[in-house]
């Protein structure tokens, strides 16, 4: 009788536990590894300039891991070197030339990091519906949030938007408009958008702006809003008391245009309270006029 032998499979090869652990730490280091911080998103490419503040440091000359602000004349004084010229570098440029200037002078190789610290050579600006505004100290990790606290905050006046004026050296600008409610109320992460160094911010403030009620309205005259309101025909006459029972249903809206001539507008009051027609957006200084109805 024939004797059947059972199968055999490779055995799965049993890594050391010290390897799995390894392993699994890598990967947990990975995973956890911060994205490129903002200052380093910053710097890229900004050349530095006089009273900018520079962060050195050279592991093999402990004697540069130093702080140095950029003079006037864009130079900085560093021990065993002297007064290097650093204005119009970009940081890596910078960290070049020291590793260059240190191989040719006391070590055979030479790990060189430059940080700036502060860009007060082109520092942001705040203008506008803020309590203390002014040009910041920019330390090149602000968001739009961190930029107005240190400007002291809203003021109570503000209007309902931010405009961030972002100003190249090339002579380009960009502008980004932020809600206020967006960014101070629902707390959207995308309007508290980063701040970069000669950043303009500019809160308007909040005015009064006035329109004219004339004819055929309970009380002719004058109507006042706030320049972050929405003003259009259906409100200005609600504010001026609703239309008289001898109110036309066409009512005329003059405005005048850049060249100072007044330009009239018809339009039709019932259309617009049956929703048929959009209601009629109103600029300050436009005059409405009511007339009366003769049938």
């Amino acid at each position: 009788m024939t004797r059947v032998e059972p199968e055999t499979t490779n055995p799965i090869p049993q890594r050391p536990l010290a390897v799995i652990i390894a392993v699994c730490l890598g990967l947990a280091l990975l995973a956890a590894a911060p994205p490129a911080s903002a200052q380093d998103r910053v710097s890229t490419g900004y050349r530095i300039g006089p009273k900018d503040l520079i962060e050195i440091k050279v592991f093999e000359v402990p004697e540069l891991n130093i702080e140095r602000r950029v003079s006037e004349e864009g130079t900085i004084n560093l021990p065993l070197i002297g007064d290097v010229p650093v204005q119009g570098l970009t940081d890596a440029e910078l960290a070049d030339r020291l590793k260059a200037m240190l191989e040719s002078r006391y070590v055979q190789r030479a790990s060189v990091a430059v940080q700036i610290r502060e860009f007060r050579s082109k520092p942001i600006s705040v203008i506008g519906a803020v309590k203390q505004p002014g040009n910041l100290a920019f330390s090149g990790r602000w968001t739009l949030l961190e930029a107005l606290s240190a400007a002291g905050g809203l003021s109570d006046d503000h209007a309902d938007k931010i405009y961030v004026l972002r100003r190249a050296d090339n002579g380009l600008s960009d502008q980004i408009a932020v809600n206020v409610d967006d960014l101070m109320v629902r707390g959207d992460s995308d309007a508290n958008v980063m701040i970069f160094a000669n950043d303009l911010i500019n809160v308007p403030a909040r005015v009064e702006v006035t329109v004219f009620c004339l004819g055929e309205v309970a009380k002719p005259g004058a109507v006042a809003f706030q320049s972050n309101e929405r003003i259009t025909l259906l409100t200005a006459i609600a504010r001026a008391g609703g239309l008289t029972d001898r109110a036309s249903r066409t009512i005329q809206v003059k405005r005048r245009d850049r060249s100072g001539h007044d330009v009239a507008s018809e339009v039709n009051y019932k259309r617009i309270v049956a929703g048929k027609d959009p209601d009629f957006e109103l600029r300050s200084g436009d005059v409405v006029i009511v007339k009366e109805s003769f049938f």
